[in-house]
């Protein structure tokens, strides 16, 4: 009898498990629209993808998957917010994936910045990883701005580095910031807590996975800042009335499982408007 208990244990246990990893493969293409407060500010609109954490050692989306599901899809800018690897040997595995985006050609461009994943490489393979993505378009932003221009309008894109590895600097990343609208990617959204004195008027971020597991909160996420004790951890929010989104990743950490969350693919679209700084 207790034998059969304990078969029957580990069969249900196996079958948790398959689910879990089932749902990596789950993947869920997410539409956000941000609109000006008001219908006179209305102006042109900026479509964004937004990918993160790729977590390459644990990902069931190949990149095959991805130039399908980009297939015929108006991008105008392309985002990568960190978390990409945190092997040496996975950086090949990158390329791919890349090329996919490459192959876009977005009229704006692509940022990325790294995470604190990203950051577990030596210093010579985080060099090689930044130098692959350099060559496939990438522009990578640590505590960095561009600038680019629509229909005379203005528009920062402005790099904030990993919060959680204490790498932001926000003076650096402003330092050359111009009068415009602020678009500000980063890997850990916590930074925006501490970002009163610096304008934003949209922020993209990852770095949670919306929990990865969760049953039915993230409670394990609590050590990982503030945002995650107050269980903001995907989605949609706002900070002293500036939208900011909080992607749940494609890929996976520890585990290559997914419970109460799903891989995540976003398209954004912000309306553009001319901005005093």
């Amino acid at each position: 009898m207790i034998y059969l208990f304990y078969t029957l244990l580990v069969i249900f246990i196996g079958y948790l498990i398959y689910k879990a990893y089932k749902n990596t493969h789950d993947i869920k293409i997410n539409n956000i629209k941000i609109t000006p407060d008001t219908e006179s500010e209305q102006g042109d609109f900026l479509s964004i993808l937004h990918l993160s954490d790729l977590h390459l050692e644990n990902i069931s989306f190949t990149s095959e998957q991805l130039s399908q599901t980009l297939a015929n899809k108006s991008i105008d800018m392309i985002v990568l917010t960190g978390d990409f690897l945190d092997r040496k040997r996975t950086i090949p595995k990158l390329i791919p994936y890349l090329k996919v985006l490459q192959k876009i050609q977005p009229k704006y461009g692509i940022y990325a910045v790294l995470g604190n994943h990203d950051y577990v490489l030596k210093k010579d393979d985080l060099n090689k990883l930044t130098k692959i993505m350099a060559d496939h378009d990438c522009h990578i932003l640590q505590n960095d701005s561009k600038t680019i221009t629509i229909n005379g309008n203005l528009i920062n894109i402005i790099g904030i580095d990993d919060y959680s590895t204490k790498r932001s600097n926000l003076p650096r990343a402003f330092q050359q910031v111009n009068a415009g609208m602020n678009i500000v990617i980063t890997h850990d959204p916590t930074i925006v807590l501490e970002m009163e004195d610096y304008r934003f008027d949209y922020l993209m971020a990852g770095h949670f996975h919306g929990g990865q597991i969760c049953y039915p909160k993230a409670y394990h996420l609590v050590k990982m800042g503030k945002l995650a004790r107050k269980n903001i951890i995907k989605g949609l929010h706002k900070h002293n009335d500036s939208p900011f989104y909080i992607s749940e990743g494609l890929g996976q950490t520890g585990l290559n499982i997914r419970v109460g969350s799903r891989p995540e693919i976003t398209f954004h679209d912000v309306s553009v408007q001319s901005k005093a700084s």
